[in-house]
């Protein structure tokens, strides 16, 4: 039977790449967001069951894979892509703002994950993966909201790393370092720059290499940046 694959936090770019090229690999897919029906054609041009779910709700979370282990089976490739970010000079952060970063980008992950590892545990087998930042390591001014969520997120990655990959699941995290190009958010190529923004389905093509290496050779984190930038 085709292998499933699960992607949390459905969007526009990298996740929408990455659904194109695990259906090409045959995976049966769920799209999981906030508003699936923002991505209804996405989900139809890869035969996708669309959820709506807010992955920092527990109850939600378990309604999440109910229904994909129903309708699909169990997941045996699971993406948390879903992220929060709130900017500001420091001392005029509102810690409801802040509180919401790390519900969406960390504790959502936290939830999301715990429920895919309980289930690829009994079978010994399968792959999460998260999408980090260039804040899951560099700290910016007026963002500290994303890097306190951002480097949870990565150190959530590392522990899950060293606990479960010798039982057979494969966790990964990747920093995505730089812009990546999205129309759809209005992040276009600069023609005098060519490639100076990320291009999703290189990103794509990258998370697909990542699941599929032998278990002798994982992965745990991937940097990924355009050419042109900045260490």
């Amino acid at each position: 039977m085709s292998p499933v694959a699960l992607i949390v936090g459905t969007g526009s770019g990298i996740s929408a790449s990455l659904a194109r090229a695990l259906a090409k690999e045959g995976y049966r897919l769920a799209l999981a967001s906030r508003r699936p029906e923002q991505f209804a054609a996405l989900a139809e041009e890869v035969g996708a069951r669309s959820i709506a779910v807010d992955a920092a709700e527990p109850e939600g979370v378990a309604a999440l894979f109910a229904d994909v282990d129903r309708a699909l089976g169990t997941p045996d490739f699971v993406l948390y892509n879903a992220s929060y970010r709130t900017r500001g000079p420091f001392v005029e952060l509102k810690p409801e703002d802040v509180l919401q970063a790390l519900r969406v980008s960390t504790f959502g992950a936290f939830l999301v994950a715990q429920a895919a590892a309980r289930r690829m545990l009994a079978k010994g087998a399968g792959a999460i993966f998260f999408t980090g930042a260039s804040a899951s390591v560099k700290g910016y001014a007026q963002s500290a909201p994303f890097a306190m969520a951002k480097f949870g997120l990565r150190g959530l990655a590392q522990s899950m790393a060293r606990e479960l990959g010798p039982k057979g699941i494969h966790v990964a995290h990747f920093v995505i370092d730089g812009g990546v190009r999205n129309a759809a958010r209005g992040r276009f190529e600069d023609r005098d720059a060519p490639d100076s923004l990320l291009d999703p389905d290189a990103i794509a093509e990258t998370y697909m290499s990542v699941l599929r290496q032998p278990r002798s050779a994982w992965s745990l984190e991937v940097e990924l940046r355009p050419w042109v930038e900045r260490f």
